[in-house]
């Protein structure tokens, strides 16, 4: 009966997986044509919204989702200097595919591919940025499918200073007019804002960083969430850095570079030295001054305490440190080469509960009479000059500059960079003059894709109560299978545990309402053997049994025995000899016999 119902249940369960599996497969039919999911079975993936502008106020652009233009960008083939020829090549993968992490179905973009490599990938601008125009907007997506350990994220905007800008020869050298982005290594996190500045008197570049942000930034590589990078450098010299449409930092390139970008007008004098015959003493020891005769400088500072007294228990006749004597001299130790071998010193136990142990000294108290050694007082210097510093002479880098704005022009746009994890993502570069077409972007392209990203994020992380009730809201007869699945192994428990085992005492019980004669059960018995001068003798157990017969017995007789039972005894009769002497004799076998009896 309880494997009839087992197997009913079975089969209920794979009816209704079965059942479940068409309703699969109808619905992957019926949406064939509709855009595909995510695993969390709630983010539908749609496809990347696509921005369209003719705007001369752009001069590059790149969302990627045009395959002809992949061909612009150029990687490249070039070997960075001053490091071993391993690492010299810049032979880090780039691929243009849509991310493993993207919510949209066609959204391609520049993906970083290879860990622990130089990588350096380039295009040319539409048309060169000569800020001749303002402001200057520059802006990117960057999205860390994984943690960042180590590397860069950031873009550098390649100068165009007339010389042919060869894109094949990009490297840490090409110069560039601004690097902007994220970056991090180990617990340092990083947002670039650093411009390269032409001296209009030497013609020397020199690179001038904004001062560090203090927002926390640590969250941007680790969220896996893409995120918009901002730069907004104006005309009046100001900048605003954002991420996210937050503002991040801001300042002037007048006031908050590090260094700045205008030199000082005068610098130190290399040339110049301290004067032989500068006195730059503040004080010196009072020469008319004399030290009292009173004044004994032989006293010491401290002087043993007169007053105390051997504490009560003192044991000067032991030693605070003794041998130890539970130390054994190593094998390996030679006299001739190690020296005579003494055991190691530990703390005399004998001490343990005495005040201590050995010679008693007085304890040190402070000299009364201790004066110290006897110094002149100091007195202003007549001849004090100061301090010495070296003169300063006009800097002959020195120039005027009120708008540092107009920086080198930009020909083109490189990401030359190094980093210990793959599959950063690059997506929607953007640079133009006009502010309000970024913002246009970044909410258009960006922020919806955050949006879903967010969905897509929370919906990973729910809980499985939750996957479950989403589930059956579309589908309800999921609730039988669920119902099913939770009731089964309780079922199949019960059934198992209706037919249990007779109990011993059960047994017994049937045995003696049937009379049914057991046969005895075998004893063993194993006589430990003694040992005689180290020789160990087998001692040997004849065991004999006595099997009686049981004749079928009737009236009276009869039920006296069904009452009584049948008696079983068993008598051992064991022989031992004991030892005469000492030294062990050896020992003779016990016979061990039982009879049984019947009575």
């Amino acid at each position: 009966m309880r494997y009839t119902i087992l197997i009913l249940l079975i089969c209920l369960l794979n009816i209704s997986i079965l059942k479940a599996e068409d309703d699969d497969i109808d619905e992957d039919v019926t949406i064939e044509d509709t855009p595909t999911t995510t695993s969390s079975a709630t983010i539908e993936k749609t496809n990347v919204p696509i921005m369209r502008s003719s705007s001369s106020n752009i001069y590059f652009e790149e969302q990627f989702q045009d395959k002809s233009k992949w061909s612009r960008w150029v990687k490249s083939q070039a070997k960075k200097d001053g490091v071993d020829e391993v690492l010299a090549k810049y032979d880090g993968e780039w691929g243009f595919e849509i991310p493993q992490s993207s919510i949209y179905s066609d959204d391609y973009a520049l993906i970083l591919k290879s860990k622990a490599r130089h990588h350096a990938i380039s295009s040319s601008l539409f048309k060169p940025f000569d800020f001749s125009t303002s402001p200057l907007v520059v802006q990117y997506e960057v999205k860390y499918q994984t943690n960042q350990e180590c590397g860069g994220a950031y873009v550098k905007l390649l100068s165009a200073d007339g010389q042919h800008l060869d894109l094949k020869q990009v490297t840490d050298k090409t110069p560039y007019t601004i690097m902007f982005g994220p970056d991090m290594c180990g617990a340092e996190h990083k947002y670039h804002f650093i411009v390269r500045y032409r001296n209009p008197r030497t013609g020397v570049y020199s690179e001038h960083q904004a001062k560090k942000p203090t927002e926390p930034l640590d969250s941007y590589f680790t969220d896996k969430k893409s995120h918009l990078y901002t730069l907004v450098l104006s005309a009046d010299n100001s900048f605003k850095i954002y991420i996210d449409n937050k503002l991040i930092n801001s300042g002037s390139l007048l006031t908050d570079m590090e260094p700045s970008i205008i030199p000082p007008k005068e610098i130190i004098d290399e040339t110049d030295r301290k004067p032989d015959d500068w006195d730059d003493r503040e004080k010196i020891p009072d020469t008319n001054a004399k030290k009292p005769d009173d004044w004994d400088e032989t006293e010491p500072k401290e002087i043993p305490n007169e007053s105390a007294t051997i504490p009560d228990g003192w044991l000067e006749n032991e030693s605070p440190m003794v041998s130890d004597p539970d130390a054994v001299k190593p094998g390996d130790w030679d006299d001739e080469i190690d020296g005579i071998w003494e055991a190691p010193s530990i703390d005399n136990p004998v001490c343990k509960d005495s005040p201590g142990c050995g010679e008693w000294t007085a304890p040190m108290v402070p000299n009364p009479a201790y004066r110290g050694h006897w110094r002149a007082p100091l007195v202003d210097n007549p001849n004090y000059r100061g301090k010495w510093e070296p003169r300063k002479i006009p800097n002959p880098d020195y120039f005027e500059e009120t708008h540092p704005y107009k920086l080198t022009p930009i020909g083109g746009l490189a990401l030359e960079l190094w980093s210990m994890v793959d599959g950063v993502v690059f997506d929607n570069f953007l640079i133009t003059s006009d502010q309000s077409i970024a913002k246009q972007y970044g909410d258009q392209i960006w922020y919806s894709k955050s949006v879903l990203e967010g969905k897509a994020i929370s919906a990973a992380s729910e809980s499985v109560i939750d996957a479950i009730v989403k589930a059956t809201k579309d589908r309800p007869w999921l609730w039988a299978v669920y119902l099913v699945a939770i009731l089964l192994p309780l079922i199949i428990l019960v059934v198992f545990c209706w037919s249990r085992k007779p109990t011993s005492k059960a047994k017994d019980g049937l045995k003696k309402k049937t009379d049914e004669v057991e046969p005895d059960s075998n004893e063993q018995q194993l006589l430990t053997s003694a040992d005689n001068d180290e020789e160990t003798e087998e001692i040997e157990i004849d065991e004999q049994q006595v099997k009686s017969n049981v004749t079928n017995v009737s009236g009276k007789d009869a039920l006296e025995n069904e009452d009584e039972g049948q008696e079983e005894e068993v008598n051992v009769i064991e022989t031992n000899e004991d030892e005469s002497n000492k030294s062990s004799s050896p020992s003779t076998s016990n016979s061990a016999r039982r009879r049984v009896r019947k009575e």
